[in-house]
């Protein structure tokens, strides 16, 4: 599962780092950044494969709300903010958007919440990252959906989830999917099941930490949320099961 993102880069790093898209569509969130704290229901600058400013299809940024609503949904939405790889194949909420609608969702990090025994908290968040620092990009599917009375349309994007790696288990059974620099063109191209991308990240590669319970409310954006905290005697694992409700989208 992931159900919080961290963007510590500011904007124009952020689209430097991944400066083979477009920049022109994702122009409106550049004073956003950085997102400390990122939640559903908020917008995220990802990549597609659209037509770019120069007329020729390619991956550009575009601006999306975390959120998946396919276009066939009637009020009231019931956004999902995942996408489980053993089932996107089959379940009608994605598998359209697998199919022809993928993306890249660009992030410095993503918060996990430990299962514990022992305490009234109950729960342990923790920020995970690459090794290296540098930001990369989890895979994503999106779709559009629009509004029968306004006629808006909004794009819209979940976050592709798969097995938890060695690293990730310790604390949780699932992760987002992250894909490696050189398998971007594939995840974005018409292949209509890029099926072995979706793959734990490999362990070594990645580290994590545990971090106070603050960045548990959505609003809490303090420079100090990303800090290493020690953890509380008493705190020992409680397995996560694969049918754990989604955090709430507000």
């Amino acid at each position: 599962m992931c159900g919080r993102v961290f963007i510590r880069s500011d904007y124009q790093t952020l689209m430097q780092n991944f400066a083979f898209a477009d920049q022109a569509g994702a122009l409106n969130l550049s004073n956003q950044f950085p997102k400390l704290n990122g939640a559903p229901s908020l917008d995220y600058p990802i990549i597609v494969k659209e037509e770019d400013r120069a007329g020729k299809v390619g991956p550009v940024f575009v601006s999306a709300k975390w959120g998946l609503v396919p276009s066939w949904m009637k009020p009231p939405l019931a956004p999902q903010i995942n996408a489980r790889s053993d089932t996107i194949k089959a379940k009608p909420m994605f598998r359209t958007a697998y199919r022809s609608r993928r993306c890249l969702v660009p992030v410095d990090g993503f918060f996990e919440w430990h299962d514990i025994y022992g305490n009234k908290k109950n729960k342990r968040p923790y920020a995970i990252a690459l090794r290296s620092g540098k930001p990369f990009a989890m895979a994503g599917i999106f779709e559009f959906w629009r509004d029968s009375q306004t006629l808006d349309q909004t794009r819209s994007f979940a976050i592709v989830t798969c097995e938890a790696n060695s690293m990730m288990a310790s604390i949780h059974d699932r992760m987002p999917v992250i894909l490696d620099a050189g398998d971007y063109d594939r995840w974005l191209s018409d292949d209509p099941d890029p099926n072995d991308l979706m793959k734990p990240y490999p362990s070594e590669l990645m580290t994590m930490w545990p971090i106070g319970r603050k960045m548990s409310n959505a609003r809490y954006e303090a420079g100090d949320i990303l800090e290493e905290v020690e953890i509380e005697e008493g705190e020992t694992p409680k397995p996560s099961g694969p049918d754990d409700p989604q955090p709430s989208l507000f």
